[in-house]
C-alpha cells in the first residue's frame, strides 16, 4: 500500500477530488459527529482504498480515515437514522452546492447539509490499510 492519504480541499475542485476518495466509505451514524462550539464537523470513514495498486499484493484494501470540515455554522439531516447509531451509511459523494453550502450524499437517498462559512475540509488516513476481498461495485446506467 502506498503512504496515507492526506487531502486538503479549499474549493470545489478540490472538493470533487476528496469525494472520488471517499466514495464507497462506510460510516456509523455514531461516528457523524458536530462540534457546535469549534465550528467542526467531523465523520470517522472506514474507506475503500480507490487509489490502491491493484498489482501489488492484493488487489483491494480498506482504511479508517477522518474527513473535518471547518467553519461550519450549521448541520441538516436528511433521511439520517440518528436514534439508530450502530446504524452504516454509505457515502457516495460530498459536492458543494451554488449557495456555498456541503451536502454529504449517501445510499437510500439521505443527506446531511453542512451550512459552512467558507470551504475548509480535511482528509487524513489515520490506520493502517487492511486487505479485502470485496470491491463496491454500482449497476450501469
Amino acid at each position: 500500500m502506498a503512504d496515507k492519504l492526506r487531502l486538503t480541499a479549499l474549493d470545489a475542485d478540490d472538493l470533487a477530488v476528496i469525494s472520488a476518495a471517499v466514495q464507497d466509505s462506510l460510516v456509523a451514524v455514531r461516528d457523524c459527529a458536530f462540534f457546535a462550539g469549534e465550528k467542526r464537523f467531523v465523520l470517522l470513514l472506514n474507506r475503500f482504498c480507490w487509489e490502491a495498486d491493484a498489482t501489488i499484493e492484493t488487489a483491494y484494501w480498506r482504511t479508517h480515515s477522518a474527513l473535518v470540515f471547518n467553519e461550519v455554522d450549521a448541520v441538516h439531516h436528511h433521511k439520517i437514522p440518528l436514534q439508530q447509531p450502530d446504524r452504516m451509511l454509505e457515502l457516495l459523494a460530498v459536492g458543494q452546492q451554488k449557495d456555498g453550502s456541503v451536502v454529504l450524499s449517501f445510499a437510500a437517498g439521505r443527506a446531511i447539509r453542512l451550512e459552512i462559512g467558507r470551504l475548509a475540509c480535511h482528509l487524513g488516513d489515520v490506520g493502517e490499510p487492511w486487505p479485502t476481498p470485496w470491491k463496491p461495485a454500482h449497476p450501469a446506467g
